[in-house]
């Protein structure tokens, strides 16, 4: 089914591009329609096309080492699917499922070349808004690298868990040394000075009880501290690696897609240098 330039201005990708280039782009790409259910490729297969969704419901997903299947995408209006097989002309690395009855546009590479033949600063325009996505893409990855582990952490803590790194933290502190030495000194000395009066005379039977008392209870405090702690920076670690993962595909991806783009405007290039040359040469022969 033939595809109209203003369902092409809804896609991002074709976002700058002006009326005769998308009229150039309109007559090569193609809406195809797809029933609920119907597969639209699947892994293995040679990625000649990508499509652009317009309306209805795809996933895309993958298998994993366990051989379970994961959801990669549900790509929204306007949005891209398979374009990095396409660019790349390798196999689809993802299976791609219409959920319900589903619009996409089909494009493929030969669309993309005459495209570009045609129109050659068109490729200028669609590198531009490929590098907008990447500066929006590195924006988000420093966001999520300035997300505070520890709010992280606070939103998930118990109260018991509270409580546990509260007491960790003021039985560490030069307060709580301070505080405690005072009262012992306090009390050995009031009952040193009450000599036959006092409650617990030298050597201090009932203050070697509390002292006992208050290790044995402050002991596996700390240790709840301590595994707090370790809990802490597994978390850390874990959006280390996540923000890191993150970051290496989606700028792997935008890198791959910048560079198959300019080789292509270069191969573009050079045909218009070759057909400027031949036209040179005729016209002085003539």
């Amino acid at each position: 089914m033939a595809c109209s330039p203003e369902e092409l201005r809804h896609v991002p990708l074709f976002a700058l591009l002006d009326d005769e280039e998308i009229a150039v782009l309109a007559a090569q790409v193609e809406l195809k329609r797809f029933a609920a259910r119907q597969r639209i490729y699947k892994i293995g297969e040679l990625g000649g096309n990508a499509y652009v969704m317009m309306s209805g419901k795809v996933q895309v997903t993958t298998v994993d080492e366990d051989h379970q299947e994961v959801l990669v995408d549900e790509p929204r209006h306007g949005e891209f699917f398979g374009l990095a097989s396409m660019l790349e002309e390798t196999s689809h690395q993802t299976n791609a499922l219409a959920v319900e009855e589903t619009t996409c546009l089909e494009v493929s590479r030969e669309d993309i070349i005459v495209l570009l033949q045609k129109k050659p600063m068109a490729g200028m325009d669609m590198m531009t808004v490929l590098g907008r996505q990447f500066h929006a893409s590195q924006q988000l990855v420093r966001v999520r690298a300035r997300r505070n582990s520890n709010e992280v952490i606070e939103e998930e803590m118990t109260f018991a868990q509270r409580i546990a790194d509260e007491v960790a933290r003021f039985g560490g502190s030069w307060t709580f040394i301070v505080m405690f030495g005072a009262v012992l000194l306090i009390y050995t000395v009031a009952n040193i000075a009450l000599r036959g009066k006092a409650w617990d005379p030298y050597p201090f039977i009932l203050l070697n009880l509390f002292l006992s008392m208050l290790a044995a209870i402050q002991a596996p405090v700390i240790m709840m501290s301590q595994n707090r702690q370790d809990t802490k920076d597994r978390v850390r670690g874990e959006l280390d690696y996540e923000v890191n993962c993150r970051a290496e595909a989606e700028i792997q991806m935008l890198s791959n897609r910048l560079n198959l783009l300019h080789e292509k405007i270069g191969d573009v290039d050079d045909l218009l240098r070759e057909q400027l040359k031949g036209s040179g040469s005729s016209g002085r022969l003539t």
